[in-house]
This record gives structure tokens, sequence and C-alpha cells, in this order.
């Protein structure tokens, strides 16, 4: 299959599912808004997803995938890949077992060193925050077990059901806000709905767990709960899953550290940081993970039959449409970010104050973007080549410019300095991910492709200039009645799409010979 129909099949399930996310955001800001409670929810929501992003998805799939892959054979025997699967499965799961049976002992110390001033200070509030996070938890159990599962089924190049699983994610968490909208409002209304999407969000991660596992037996790959023991390949994913934790957690501690500068902040700060990034996960979801889901399997292929030209191709078409795609829509929510939050969550406990703050995040959160899918891109070419090391590197001197600017601005420009200063390191982690790979002769940027992605930001820029100047005929608009809102953003949505799609063609960024080039079947 072609990268692009990899990238497709991925990123569209992927975009239903940001759909399905902003549904559930629109109601998260109506029934709990920026609030005590809010913050509450957010905070319950990224304990388990920074362990879940740690332990499992980046870092073992970046290991795992290539292993597997290995012990593939070309007729289609699985067997030695069956073995190695259940091997692995057997060792996770008691480590996920006593981790979170500590993580669930602690949970009052970290919820408390976490929580905003406002939450902190409020014993009742609390408290509820920490059963909420406690209710949660089991998520990261059932999500590292999918993670494997998915990464099964990605190695098959059954790409489908890994990527829909997430639609049942909000499923879950739009019936319990659902059932949020029909209570009275106020303070004992937020703990309710707050408490029951704390119990749909460890439902879902069931039955995301369940879906994968049905469809892995439909491609006919069963894996048994056998004995634990340490195997040669269970010890060989643990010399490379180790670093690709480390680098993986290099970023979930940026993540901590997020968590501890939001501490510091006024009451609303998680919330404004956690809606904005729906906005910024939106294309990053969608291209970024999509292509870096989509080039690792193929990348391990091409570089075990030493067809380095193939891997070469691969690497520069990826960075192409990661750009072609990521660049315009950057340029446009930094334009124009204000306007869709005013129109997605202003309204009832979210106030167009709130989404005025919640624009502006936006704004300093996609200016990293396109290095955020950079990243996505550039890592596989080491991950298929077992090195799980020169990522965590280049990802910890990323931190520490990070950590370094949140010192310097946080103090001065609140939840807004989070958003740059992370977009700062992103940029430096590309750099030093690039530079590295040309220096090992690993890949370097065709003049022909570098050429092209200068169109690209000219054509991107152009069509920022276009919703420069709209936005302020505009502005009423945004805040009237649901035809007018629709109104409003549909005309920024068509306009952005036409100047940058008839620049991109002057410019010859988009011709047949591009799309023919990107829909090339990858071997």
């Amino acid at each position: 299959m072609s990268l692009l129909k990899n990238v497709g099949t991925i990123g569209g399930l992927t975009a239903i599912s940001r759909v399905f996310g902003f549904v559930r955001d629109m109601l998260v800001a109506r029934v709990l808004g920026a609030t005590a409670m809010g913050d509450a929810w957010q905070l319950a929501f990224m304990l388990p997803n920074i362990f879940r992003r740690l332990f499992a998805e980046g870092a073992f799939a970046s290991a795992f995938v290539p292993l597997f892959n290995r012990r593939m054979k070309e007729d289609g025997d699985l067997g030695e890949a069956q073995r190695f699967a259940e091997s692995v499965l057997a060792v996770l799961l008691p480590i996920l077992i006593v981790f979170g049976a500590i993580a669930l002992m602690v949970m009052p110390w970290v919820v408390a060193y976490f929580a905003p001033d406002g939450l902190a200070e409020d014993g009742d509030s609390l408290a509820i925050a920490t059963q909420m996070a406690r209710i949660t938890f089991p998520y990261l159990i059932f999500m590292s077990l999918a993670t494997l599962l998915a990464a099964v089924l990605n190695s098959l190049s059954r790409f489908a059901a890994a990527a829909a699983a997430p639609i049942l994610l909000n499923i879950c968490l739009i019936t319990a806000l659902v059932y949020g909208v029909t209570l009275d409002g106020g303070l004992e209304a937020r703990q309710e709905a707050a408490f029951w999407m704390a119990v749909a969000l460890s439902v879902s991660g069931f039955l995301q767990l369940v879906w994968l596992g049905a469809f892995m037996r439909r491609a006919g790959f069963r894996l048994r709960l056998v004995a634990p023991r340490l195997t040669g390949g269970v010890k060989e994913l643990g010399i490379l899953v180790v670093p690709a934790i480390f680098g993986a957690g290099v970023y979930q501690i940026s993540r901590f550290i997020d968590l501890f500068f939001l501490s510091t902040l006024e009451v609303g700060s998680y919330t404004y940081l956690a809606m904005a990034d729906r906005w910024n996960q939106l294309p990053l979801g969608i291209i970024g993970i999509a292509l870096g889901t989509a080039i690792l399997p193929a990348l391990s292929r091409y570089l075990a039959r030493e067809e380095k030209d193939e891997a070469q191709r691969l690497q520069s078409n990826a960075i192409e449409l990661a750009m072609l795609l990521t660049v315009p829509a950057a340029v446009a929510l930094f334009v124009t970010g204000s306007a869709f939050t005013r129109v997605f969550f202003a309204g009832g406990e979210f106030t167009v104050e709130d989404a005025m703050i919640t624009g502006t995040v936006v704004s300093g959160l996609v200016i990293g973007l396109p290095a955020y899918v950079l990243v996505k891109v550039l890592t596989p070419n080491f991950f298929a080549r077992k090195d799980t090391r020169t990522p965590v590197y280049t990802a910890a001197a990323s931190l520490v410019i990070t950590i370094a600017l949140n010192i310097l601005l946080v103090p001065r420009y609140g939840v807004l300095a989070l958003a740059i200063a992370g977009s700062v390191g992103a940029w430096v982690n590309v750099m030093l991910l690039y530079a590295i790979l040309a220096r090992r002769d690993f890949f370097r940027l065709p003049a022909r492709i570098f050429w092209r992605l200068l169109c690209i930001v000219v054509a991107a820029l152009l069509m920022g200039a276009a919703l420069w100047f709209m936005m302020p005929p505009l502005d009423p608009m945004f805040d009237g009645t649901i035809a007018q809102r629709a109104i409003a953003i549909g005309a920024i949505v068509a306009v952005g799409a036409l100047v940058y799609g008839l620049a991109a063609i002057v410019l010859g960024v988009l011709d047949r010979s591009t799309i023919k080039r990107l829909m090339r079947r990858q071997g």
C-alpha cells in the first residue's frame, strides 16, 4: 500500500476520532468550564495518559515493531513472531499490575503536589480529584496492553483498527458528559459529571483492548497468556525499549514540568492548555502520528533488505507530505485560533474571555506544530535501525531549552509561555535529529524537496495574509448565533483552502507528479 493510502487510512480514522474529541471538549467546556473542578478533571485525565505515552505507544512500539517484523517470514508463517509477542505480553502484564498498584497508593500525594492553588486549598475538591485520578488509572493498564495489540496489527499492515480505537474513548466520555448536561449546574453537578467521566475513561480503555483483540483474531493472530520468562527476544526488546522509554521520558518529564508550572498559575490554566492542545493535536494526530506509524514498518523492511535508496525516497516523501499538510494548518491556526475557540468552546461555564485566552495559547502551540510532526517523521529512521538512544539525547537537549524558557517566561506570560517554550524546544529537537541523520549519511534532504518546502511555506504565508484581513469583519459573528458562527468558520475554511490550494498549484507544489510519487506503493 502507498504512503499516501496508509496515511489516509490512519489519518482519516484519526480525524473521525478528533471530531468526536471536539464534541467531547465542547461539552467539557460547557459542563466543567475553566473552574477548579475543570482543572481537577484535566489533571486526572493527564496523569494516566502521561504514563501511557511513557511506557506504551511511542517507546514500546518503536522497539517492538522492528523486532516483530524481523521475525515475520516472507511466506506468511507467523509462528516465531507470535511466540515473541506472547513472551512480551507475559512480562508486560505483571509490570503494569505492580506499577498500577503503587500508583493508586501514592495518588493522594501526587494529586496534592500538582493541583493548582485554588484546588489544593479546597479539601473536598482535592479529595474528589484524588478519587477521580485513582478511578482513571486502570486506563493505563488497559491501554498499555492495547498498544501491544496495535503494534502487532500495524506490523501486519492492518492500520485501521488501531486508528479507530480512540473513537471508543470519545464515545464513552461524551456519554458521561451528556448525562452531566442534564444536571442542574453548580459545584455538585460539576463534581458528579467529573466522577462519571473518570469512570468512562477506564471503561473506554477496556473497550479499546477488546476491540483490538477482536481485530487481531480476525487477522489470524492469537496471543496466549504464558508464564513470564526472560527469553532472548524479551531481553533484546528490553535493551531497545529502555533508551526509548528514556527518550519518551524526556518528553513526559517536560509534561510533568508543565504540570509543576501550571500548579503555580491561576485556576483555569490546566483547562486553557488542555483545550488549546486539542487544536494542536488535530493535525499532529492526523498527519504526524499517522506518518510515523505508517513509515516505521516500511523503513524497517527496506533497511533489512539493504535498500537504502528506497528508504531515502520514503523518508523524503514523508517529510514533503507532512509539511504540505502541516504548515498551512499551523499558519491558519496561528491567525484564526481565537475564532475557533470562541465558536466551539464559549458557552455555559466557559466564558468568551476563557475562549480568548485559550485562542492565544493555540497560537503559541502551533508555532511548533510542524516541528512536532517532523519529530514523528524523523525518529522512525533511527528506530528502524534499532537505534533508540539518539532520540533520547536530542530530546534531552530540547528539554533543557524548554525548561530554561519556562523559568524565564512563565512568571511573566503565564500559560502562554508554556506553549511557546514547548514549540521552541520541538524545533531544537528537529534540527538535532536531522543534523545527526545527515552526519551519519542516513538521510539528507534532496535539493528538490528543500525547494518545494520553501514554496509550501510561501503558499501558507499567502493564505495566512488572506485570513488576517478576514478576521476583523468576521469578528462579531464569532459570538453570534449558531448560523452566524457556522458561516464565519465556513468562510475561514473555504478562503484558506482556496488561497493555499491556488498558491500551491501556481508555485508547483501540488501537481500530478507529486500525487503520483506519494501514491507509489511501499515495499
